[in-house]
C-alpha cells in the first residue's frame, strides 16, 4: 500500500467502512465511474485507460511523497472493495482550508447515496482536524443533485454561499453551491435578530414539535412577537448552540418569581444524538449563574417519550419532583451549599 509522507495515519476506519491511500488496482473502476457520471465532475472528456494510466504515473505517484500536496485521495473501502474515492483537493496549507471531492460507485450513487456521503464524510473529518489540523473543508458542487445538500446538512455542514449562473451547463447557466464546515469547539452566543427566521425553522421542525408541549404549527406572525418579546426582556437569558461555525440549537431561561428559571432548549435535527444536548444544558447553566448570580434554582418539563431530555436531566443531577400522565418535571438548585 502506498503511503502519504505527509501523514502519520494512513488508514481511517468508521462501522464497517475506511480510506485509505488511492490503490493504482482501483484506478480503471474510478475511470468508469468518472466516465458515467461527468455530468457532475469537471471533467471535459471521456477518460481512456492510456490517459488513467498517465494520471496516475505522472500526478497521483508524485503526491505520496510531497510536504505539502496540493490534494490527497483515498479509495473507500466496503471491507476490501473499492465502492468509492476522493479526499482533500486544493489544500491551501497557509490559510488551513481544502475542498472536498467525493465519489460513489454509480449504482451508491442511485441507491444510497446520503447514507455513503455522510459515512465518507465522518471518516475526512477525522483527518482533516486530527491529523491536518484545517480550520475549514467545504464542497464546491454544480447546483445538480439536490439529494447531496440533506446529507452536507446531516453531516453539519451549513450553505457557505451560492454562486449565481456560475457554470454553463447543457445549454444553460447554472448556480454552484458551497457548503462548509470549521473546525471549532461548541460555543454559547447571545440570541440575536438575525436568528428570528432560524429559530422559527427550527420551532416548526416536526420532531421538534413532537416532543413540545403544543403540537400547533407556529406563525411566522406569532413567532415574530414572541421572539422579539424575548430578546427585549430583562427576564430572560436566550442563548445559541455553535458547532464548527453553524447554529444548531438554542436554550432558553425564562426567570419567575422568587428566583426561579424555567428552562427550554432545542436542537436542530441534524445534531441531535451527539452529545450536543448535553453541552447545551450544561454550559447554559454556567452561563446562567455567571450573568444572573442571584438564580436560586431552575427546572424543565419533559414529555414522557421524550427519553434524550430525560436522560440529559438525569447526567446533570437533575431531581424528578413531579410526575403526571404525560409529563415529568425535573428540578436543580444552582447554589446546593447557599444557605
Amino acid at each position: 500500500m502506498n503511503k502519504y509522507k505527509v501523514l502519520t495515519m494512513q488508514t481511517y476506519e468508521y462501522k464497517n467502512f475506511s480510506i485509505v491511500p488511492i490503490r493504482i488496482e482501483d484506478r480503471y473502476t474510478i475511470m468508469n465511474w468518472r466516465n458515467e457520471q461527468m455530468y457532475h465532475l469537471r471533467q471535459n472528456e471521456v477518460l481512456t485507460k492510456e490517459k488513467q494510466d498517465a494520471y496516475f504515473d505522472t500526478v497521483i505517484a508524485q503526491l505520496f511523497e510531497q510536504d505539502q500536496p496540493e490534494q490527497i485521495l483515498f479509495s473507500y473501502l466496503e471491507g476490501e472493495k473499492c465502492i468509492g474515492y476522493g479526499g482533500l483537493v486544493h489544500i491551501n496549507w497557509k490559510d488551513k482550508n481544502a475542498e472536498i471531492s467525493f465519489l460513489c460507485d454509480t449504482k451508491i450513487e442511485n441507491q444510497s447515496f446520503e447514507y455513503h456521503w455522510t459515512n465518507f464524510l465522518a471518516l475526512l473529518e477525522k483527518l482533516a482536524w486530527a491529523e491536518l489540523n484545517l480550520h475549514k473543508i467545504y464542497t464546491f458542487a454544480f447546483d445538480l443533485r439536490p439529494a447531496l445538500y440533506p446529507a452536507l446538512e446531516k453531516a453539519g455542514f451549513a450553505e457557505d454561499a451560492v454562486l449565481k449562473e456560475h457554470s454553463y451547463f447543457s445549454g444553460k447557466f447554472i448556480d454552484v453551491k458551497i457548503h462548509s464546515k470549521f473546525n471549532k469547539k461548541p460555543e454559547l452566543r447571545e440570541a440575536e435578530l438575525s436568528d428570528f427566521y432560524l429559530t422559527h425553522k427550527w420551532a416548526n421542525t416536526p420532531s421538534v414539535r413532537a416532543f413540545s408541549f403544543n403540537k400547533d404549527e407556529i406563525s411566522l406572525k406569532e413567532h415574530l412577537s414572541w421572539y422579539f418579546s424575548k430578546l427585549e426582556s430583562s427576564n430572560c437569558e436566550y442563548y445559541i448552540l455553535e458547532v464548527n461555525g453553524n447554529s444548531a440549537g438554542s436554550i432558553r431561561f425564562d426567570i419567575e418569581k422568587h428566583q426561579i428559571v424555567k428552562i427550554n432548549y432545542l436542537l436542530d435535527p441534524n445534531y441531535t444524538g451527539k452529545g450536543f444536548g448535553t453541552f447545551l444544558l450544561k454550559k447554559g447553566l454556567k452561563f446562567l449563574k455567571e450573568n444572573k448570580p442571584f438564580i436560586q434554582k431552575v427546572y424543565g418539563f419533559v414529555l414522557k417519550e421524550n427519553f434524550a431530555s430525560i436522560r440529559i436531566f438525569e447526567k446533570l443531577s437533575f431531581i424528578k419532583v413531579t410526575e403526571s400522565e404525560t409529563e415529568l418535571k425535573f428540578e436543580k438548585s444552582l447554589y446546593e451549599n447557599r444557605k
